[in-house]
């Protein structure tokens, strides 16, 4: 993944992604720069739109996020349903040994 990053860094800051500068970005990370990998890269990419690419995976990426947010919503709100519950079950037994 770290070969990829490498690649958006060098698209963001508008420099060729070469064997090259992956290289050096990924042995700047402090990791040990595989030449396979980096060839691979270079040569997936030389197709590739990263700019599409990046934006549609920041559009795909926003409903996931948001997804935890709303299950915790809808947890919370169950829970104070539940609760609502028992206190009207306690209320009703209340009043039958009033």
């Amino acid at each position: 993944m770290e070969y990829i990053y490498a690649a958006m860094i060098l698209h963001s800051a508008e420099k060729d992604i070469n064997e090259e500068n992956v290289k050096s970005i990924i042995e700047a990370a402090g990791i040990e720069a595989d030449d396979a990998r980096i060839k691979a890269l270079i040569a997936a990419l030389e197709d590739v739109d990263i700019e599409e690419a990046m934006e549609t995976s920041a559009m795909a990426a926003a409903p996931v996020a948001a997804a935890p947010v709303a299950e915790a919503a809808a947890e919370e709100e169950e829970e104070e349903e539940e609760e609502a519950a028992e206190e009207e079950a306690a209320a009703g037994l209340g009043a039958l040994f009033g």
